[in-house]
């Protein structure tokens, strides 16, 4: 991954002070972080970023997994001055294949960081890869249309991707008749709930589950706001969908369980550059959650939903210490209490999702 722009970096949310670091390679990342926890060995192969995830993974054998792949995959040059700039260079796709992803979400703020040629190319790599997208296209047709994946003797999940500008995307990024970009969310009202179950209603057929996933919201904090909260809910109750799977904010929000459907506001990071990187220590974003969804396709609700918590640590995801899964537990517990939920640990250091 390449960075480019002005990298700003507050310790503090209460600190004035701003100190700004002119990155221009991902090797100034890399030094940053081997500052931190010591040096990175080199070469690596294509799965070393997944680290304990991939022994994680092949214990729970999901039918689907799917990621919000927040970069471009490009050698494009035509980056967008908006400050930071991320890229991941097509020869190391296979990274992707290493952890067998099915769907990459593209509707986010760094996936035309290097242009409409920058997502074009982006585009092709993951289809040359045999991965399928969703919420970024050629133009809005492409890019509102949903990645649907038939699971052998199962059924189909289908995955909608939506952008909001609350994340940082930035209005001109949206896709339009003639023009690539991302499937950017006008608002969260009514009317958008309307197009979105229109949206939902001429797919999705007797067994599917519906995966809503969205960008949505700040980089810290874990306030939940009501128009992200009734949206949600409106998507369950009119549009049909199953599981609203969030993602923006650098750590961890909280889970609420409505109507018998999840509802994951934040997922937080699962693999990022900001190892050694000082600043919002109290959110613990160096603490990367797998969400594990077991769904009744009869009837779209959720039947379990289990958490293994990993710690990025030298570039590469590793098993959490128990003091680590008790932190994730204590405070998504908390954050979870006006939604009737909590956490609960269980002897191989994951935690399971309890509702009300």
């Amino acid at each position: 991954m390449l960075g480019r722009g002005i990298d700003q970096i507050l310790p503090h949310p209460s600190d004035p002070r701003i100190y700004e670091s002119y990155m221009d390679s991902a090797l100034d990342y890399v030094a940053l972080a081997e500052t931190a926890n010591g040096p990175i060995e080199r070469p690596v192969d294509y799965g070393y970023v997944w680290g304990d995830a991939l022994k994680v993974l092949e214990r729970a054998r999901p039918d689907l997994r799917i990621i919000n792949l927040e970069t471009s995959v490009t050698r494009s040059e035509e980056f967008d001055p908006k400050g930071i700039n991320y890229r991941m260079n097509p020869a190391n796709a296979p990274c992707l294949s290493a952890a067998d992803i099915d769907c990459c979400v593209l509707a986010n703020n760094h996936v035309l960081d290097w242009g409409r040629a920058g997502l074009l190319e982006t585009l092709a790599v993951l289809k040359k890869a045999g991965v399928e997208s969703a919420g970024a296209g050629e133009n809005i047709e492409r890019a509102a249309a949903p990645s649907i994946v038939t699971v052998p003797g199962k059924g189909r999940v289908i995955v909608f991707a939506f952008g909001s500008t609350t994340s940082g995307i930035p209005r001109g990024w949206a896709a339009s008749n003639d023009d690539q970009g991302v499937n950017l969310l006008a608002d969260l009202s009514q009317r958008t709930v309307n197009a979105i179950s229109q949206q939902v209603r001429a797919v999705k057929q007797p067994g599917d589950i519906v995966i809503a996933s969205i960008h949505w919201g700040g980089n810290w904090g874990y306030r939940i706001g009501r128009a992200e909260r009734r949206f949600a809910h409106a998507l369950i109750d009119q549009a049909g969908v199953d599981i609203i799977h969030g993602h923006s904010s650098h750590h961890a929000k909280s889970i609420e369980v409505y109507n018998g459907r999840p509802i994951l506001y934040g997922c937080g990071d699962f693999l990022n550059d900001y190892e050694g990187i000082k600043g919002y220590e109290e959110f613990r974003d160096d603490l990367a959650l797998m969400y594990f969804v077991t769904v009744d396709a009869s009837n779209g609700q959720v039947v379990r939903l289990e958490i293994t918590p990993l710690q990025i640590r030298n570039f590469r995801l590793n098993h959490a210490t128990s003091e680590d899964v008790r932190w994730v537990r204590q405070t998504l517990s908390r954050e979870g209490e006006n939604f009737g939920t909590r956490l609960e640990m269980a002897a191989d250091n994951t935690l399971d999702l309890v509702w009300q």
